[in-house]
C-alpha cells in the first residue's frame, strides 16, 4: 500500500519495484556498520545489544505489519481478534477471583485452572456474538482498497459468501434445549471460534512469557505509564502471537486470488505479453464453454 501513494510520481516507482531489495541492502549496511565497531573489551556487551535489537524487531515490527496486513483484510480481522484476547483477559481474572483455586502456571502465581477455563468458554461465546453484529455492516467486512478516481482508500463492497447470512441446521442435542431446528448465521461467526479458542488457549501463554521475561530480569513491570498496571506492553502481552496467527489464518484458509491485484500485475507486462495472456485466457474460456467457438481467432 507504500505503492499506491507514490506510484503517481515517475521518479519514486523504483522504490515500489526494488524496495525489498533497498530494504535488506540497508540492513546489510548496518550490519556491516556493526562489525567494523566491534571493540574487543566490548563484545559481549555489543552483541548483547545487537540480539537486543533483533528481538525488538521482531516483536515489535513483524507484529506491527501483519495487524497492518490484517487491518487491510477488513476491520473485521483486527476487532474480533484484539478484543477476543481483551475479553479473555478480563474474563479469566474474574472467573479466577471468584472461582480461582487450582494454580495454572509458576511463572504467574495469580492465575488459576478455573480462571483459563472460564476465560476460555466466556471468549468463545463473546466472539460469536461480536462477529454477528460486526458482520452486519460494510465498513467492518469490506477490504480496504485504493479507489483511483476518489484518491482515497474505500471500504465499500458487495460482502463475501464469509458475510451473507446462512441457514444452518441445529445439532439434534441442541434441538430439545433450544427448540431450533435451524438458525440464521454468518460463516464468519464459525471462523470466530477459531479466533477466540486460539486468544483462549494460546494467547495467555504471551502473557506467560512476558512474566517469564519480567522475572528473569527482576522487574514488576515493562514500565509504569499506567499507574497500577505498568506500561502499554504489560497490557499487550498477550496479544503477542495473536496478529502472527490470524494473517497465518486468512493466508490459509480465507484468501483467495484477487482479480484487481492480477490486473494491476497484468498492466504492467509488455504488450506481447498481455496478447499471450489475452490469448491463452481466451482459448481457456473457448474450451470451458464460457465464450462461443465462434469467437475464436
Amino acid at each position: 500500500y507504500f505503492g499506491t501513494f507514490v506510484q503517481r510520481r515517475e521518479q519514486l516507482q523504483f522504490l515500489i519495484r526494488y524496495h525489498r531489495f533497498i530494504s535488506f541492502a540497508l540492513y546489510l549496511a548496518g550490519f556491516c556498520m556493526f562489525v567494523l565497531s566491534l571493540v574487543k573489551k566490548h563484545y559481549r556487551l555489543q552483541f548483547y545489544m545487537f540480539a537486543w535489537t533483533h528481538v525488538t524487531l521482531l516483536i515489535t515490527v513483524t507484529q506491527s505489519h501483519l495487524v497492518i496486513q490484517n487491518l487491510f483484510e477488513g476491520m473485521i480481522w483486527f476487532l474480533v481478534p484484539i478484543s477476543s484476547v481483551i475479553c479473555n483477559d478480563i474474563a479469566a481474572y474474574i472467573f479466577g477471583f471468584f472461582f480461582g483455586r487450582t494454580p495454572l502456571i509458576k511463572l504467574s502465581p495469580k492465575k488459576t485452572w478455573e480462571g483459563f477455563i472460564g476465560g476460555g468458554f466466556s471468549t468463545v461465546l463473546f466472539g460469536f456474538v461480536f462477529s454477528y453484529f460486526l458482520a452486519q455492516h460494510q465498513y467492518f467486512v469490506c477490504p480496504v482498497e485504493y479507489n483511483s478516481e476518489t484518491n482515497r482508500f474505500v471500504t465499500e463492497c458487495e460482502p463475501s459468501e464469509l458475510f451473507q447470512l446462512k441457514k444452518y441446521s441445529v445439532p439434534l442435542l441442541l434441538q430439545a434445549v433450544l427448540g431450533w431446528e435451524t438458525v440464521n448465521m454468518y460463516p464468519f461467526q464459525m471462523h470466530s471460534i477459531a479466533l477466540s479458542t486460539f486468544a483462549s488457549l494460546i494467547g495467555p501463554f504471551g502473557g506467560f512469557f512476558a512474566s517469564g521475561f519480567k522475572r528473569a530480569f527482576k522487574i514488576k513491570d515493562f514500565a509504569d505509564t499506567i499507574p497500577g498496571h505498568g506500561g502499554i506492553m504489560d497490557r499487550f502481552d498477550c496479544q503477542y502471537l495473536m496478529a502472527t496467527f490470524v494473517h497465518v489464518y486468512i493466508t490459509s484458509f480465507i484468501r483467495g486470488p484477487n482479480p484487481s491485484k492480477v490486473l494491476k500485475q497484468l498492466l504492467v507486462l509488455q504488450p506481447e505479453q498481455q496478447l499471450n495472456v489475452y490469448r491463452t485466457l481466451k482459448s481457456h474460456l473457448v474450451e470451458k464453454g464460457i465464450l462461443q467457438p465462434s469467437l475464436r481467432g
